[in-house]
């Protein structure tokens, strides 16, 4: 029998005790309390299940969440994993820093750290709550927000395990940061809370790479939790991939909160997954900040992807850019509703969204809600959307020049998607996307 959402909600409340009493009972006063209150709002939100009155989630139901019943795995494939199953999800340079969590739990011998630069710290959260703990407290669950966010909510009172960068002012990381997260057991209906803390300081700059994938084709659930924090005149390069099983959930919330001058960028690749809701939130909180927010999905069979991206100008002289693209194919479904707020006396705002889809079945569909609320006169603020399928003069002159009709569409699709790809900075990283996009697109 199929448990009810309420049922469902009561064993994580349960889960949570047997998590509480199984050694984690250890960490600052103030993080049990956080859980406390954590959990006590995720029992008054529920998941988002109702289909009236609920235009956050108007075109995604999450009740096959709601109502399946997903706990912690009971064996954990930490000390099965080895090197070689990394290769997979591993890409770049051997000196880049590596943080890997398999099951929900750090793996340190998977791990791998070089030369840092002087005040740099890259940490276990469960370790910095102890070394770290003034920093993490001042800023973890303090941006996003799970006052009102059931999945936000769920995550923070699950909070651990994860990861935590610290980059001070002024300090350069030349290497990437890659954060991989992995989901290996092969019971049936397990679940993850990925918790990511970044936190840099004035004039700094690093990039991070969140890699999230499954070793396993069973059901299981993703439920994660970015909060970045950029300094006034810092750069942060935000990389997020997400390759799990086509019977996974994922639901992924990014939280980016932005100083005087700093500036995020942001590209998402979305390329597994049966459900996926990606939550992005950017606030532009003093002025000259800017923000570059990039993704290309890749969907096929009945998979369903929803990207919710709201940018909160809250102060004057502030810029944004959007670009999502999307490829459907099969039955899949696609959501994109960007949000843009301008804030009252927030002049001279920047700002500009553009959403494209390419279908390549008659039964795929794109859903895309474009929104904006603007209370300031002094703006520049635009749109852009597009739902087509291949363009058939361009398929025939193509095939007329010698291609097979699969090569033809494989090109004209990879030309499509390239816009976002060729935003990479990172190299390694950029040949390794255009890899897993030739290899999905052989499979569409």
């Amino acid at each position: 029998m199929t448990p009810s959402p309420a049922t469902a909600t009561s064993s994580y409340i349960a889960a949570l005790e047997a998590f509480e009493k199984d050694g984690f009972n250890q960490d600052p006063g103030w993080t049990r309390a956080l859980r406390k209150e954590a959990i006590a709002r995720f029992s008054e939100l529920g998941f988002p299940t109702a289909r009236r009155g609920n235009e956050e989630w108007k075109y995604t139901d999450v009740g096959p969440i709601a109502q399946a019943p997903f706990r912690p795995p009971t064996a954990p494939g930490v000390a099965k994993l080895g090197a070689s199953a990394l290769k997979r999800f591993t890409f770049g340079e051997r000196r880049w820093h590596r943080l890997v969590f398999v099951d929900g739990s750090f793996n340190q011998r998977l791990s791998f750290l070089s030369a840092l630069p002087t005040g740099v710290k890259v940490l276990n959260l469960a370790e910095a709550l102890k070394s770290r703990s003034t920093l993490v407290r001042e800023h973890l669950a303090g941006h996003a927000d799970y006052s009102n966010q059931a999945f936000t909510a769920l995550n923070t009172a699950f909070v651990h395990d994860g990861a935590f960068v610290h980059v001070p002012d002024g300090a350069v990381v030349e290497e990437p940061i890659h954060i991989l997260f992995l989901t290996t057991s092969r019971e049936k209906d397990t679940v993850s809370h990925p918790r990511v803390l970044v936190v840099t300081g004035r004039h700094s700059k690093t990039t991070i790479i969140e890699s999230y994938g499954g070793l396993t084709d069973a059901r299981y659930l993703s439920n994660a939790v970015s909060e970045v924090v950029v300094g006034p005149g810092a750069s942060v390069e935000h990389y997020r991939i997400q390759r799990h099983s086509e019977e996974a959930y994922h639901v992924g919330t990014t939280q980016a909160v932005l100083g005087r001058d700093g500036h995020f960028s942001s590209v998402t690749f979305d390329l597994g997954g049966a459900l996926v809701r990606n939550n992005l939130n950017v606030l532009m909180g003093d002025e000259g900040s800017s923000c570059m927010l990039n993704g290309v999905y890749l969907v096929t069979r009945s998979q369903k992807i929803d990207n919710q991206v709201t940018i909160d100008h809250a102060k004057a002289h502030t810029t944004s850019r959007e670009l999502y693209k999307g490829v459907l194919d099969g039955q899949s479904k696609a959501v994109f509703h960007g949000s843009i707020i301008v804030r009252r006396d927030a002049q001279k705002v920047d700002a500009r969204q553009e959403d494209k889809n390419l279908l390549l079945s008659d039964q795929a569909e794109a859903n895309i809600k474009p929104a904006f609320w603007i209370y300031a006169d002094d703006v520049k603020c635009g749109h852009g959307a597009a739902t087509g399928r291949l363009d058939e003069s361009t398929l025939f002159y193509l095939r007329s020049r010698g291609l097979s009709e699969d090569d033809a569409q494989s090109l004209l699709v990879r030309g499509f998607v390239n816009e976002v790809i060729e935003t990479i900075s990172c190299d390694p990283l950029r040949a390794h996307i255009g890899d897993l996009v030739t290899a999905t697109l052989q499979e569409l």
